[in-house]
């Protein structure tokens, strides 16, 4: 079969409203991210969101550690807990603090990816399942994943397509995420490498990807993950689970843009007003409505440094009080 661009592939999705809107709204919010000074996080924030996304993939994979024991394993200090669990922390903070040594459409870097993930937990790590497998819920077979047999090329066909398909790298990577646990290709360690990988291929499309804990928004999230996954598997194309990673992907961007937002210093929400603001003039109480976490005081300083830098021009005295933005401020 030949998808709409000429690649030979079989893994096909429906281009719905949903996916079409949800594409948008996410490129909006990069433009926000672009276009100020949220593009990387600062160290505190970079360094929490980090742990929430390690200790959401694992955690839904079983892991005991909570959030507090895996800030302990990040600074190197002694945790009490099973032996796996903490392997599979340290094996997941080893692979994320260094996710820029992947090159996200290469077979050989994804099986290393695997190798490091999974050192000390499974035998062969980093190489391909040599026997059947099956996603049970409780004692019922949820997924049947194809055979062995076939797992090398149908990750052939996988790679091909991330390589040269002119879909968007947002779509890639969902669709990725969906065929790495449809295929199943590894004999443990399917989940946390869909969603690892889906983070490495994100990255080509915004370094904010390498701190957005999409992992956390899953988490939150689980039973409509499964519940995607298991529809797509019904549909027989990824359409329903691209649908569900785009909202997870767009409501992790709104989240992490707050978050930020509120840790800007006071030149920083000058300018990301400044070029977000879609209206000429505006008040004191529009410009905290943008800054809930600031204080009235300190949104009366901004005005009046955002004077005497030239962001905007003062309009009407005390209640009238308004400020025109400049535009040919740059």
């Amino acid at each position: 079969m030949v998808s709409n661009d000429g690649i030979m592939s079989e893994f096909y999705y429906t281009g719905t409203s949903k996916i079409i809107n949800l594409s948008i709204e996410i490129g909006k919010k990069l433009g926000i991210v672009d276009s100020t000074y949220l593009r990387k996080p600062k160290t505190k924030l970079r360094k929490a969101n980090r742990i929430k996304s390690i200790q959401s993939s694992l955690w839904i994979e079983g892991n005991s550690l909570t959030i507090d024991q895996v800030t302990d394993i990040f600074e190197n200090k002694r945790v009490i807990g099973p032996e796996k669990d903490i392997i599979e922390v340290k094996n997941a903070i080893n692979v994320y603090e260094n996710l820029w040594q992947f090159k996200a459409f290469e077979t050989n870097s994804f099986l290393k990816g695997h190798r490091l993930l999974m050192k000390g937990l499974i035998e062969n790590p980093g190489e391909y399942r040599r026997q059947g497998v099956g996603v049970f819920k409780g004692s019922q077979l949820a997924h049947m994943a194809p055979p062995a047999w076939n797992v090398d090329n149908l990750m052939n066909k996988l790679f091909k397509y991330l390589s040269q398909s002119t879909d968007s790298i947002i779509i890639k990577s969902c669709v990725c995420h969906y065929e790495l646990e449809f295929i199943h290709p590894f004999t443990d360690g399917n989940g946390r490498m869909g969603r690892l990988w889906q983070t490495v291929i994100l990255m080509l499309e915004n370094p904010i990807f390498e701190y957005l804990p999409i992992e956390l928004e899953i988490k939150a999230n689980q039973k409509e993950y499964y519940e995607a996954l298991s529809k797509s598997d019904k549909s027989g194309e990824s359409t329903i689970f691209i649908e569900y990673m785009l909202d997870i992907i767009n409501n992790s961007l709104k989240k992490v843009i707050n978050q930020q937002r509120g840790n800007l210093n006071d030149l920083e929400r000058l300018v990301y007003f400044k070029e977000q603001y879609k209206e000429l003039e505006f008040t004191r109480k529009d410009y905290l409505d943008v800054f809930k976490d600031i204080s009235a005081a300190t949104a009366t300083r901004d005005m009046k440094k955002g004077i005497s830098e030239g962001f905007w021009q003062k309009i009407g005295d005390n209640r009238t009080t308004k400020y025109k933005i400049v535009k040919n401020q740059t």
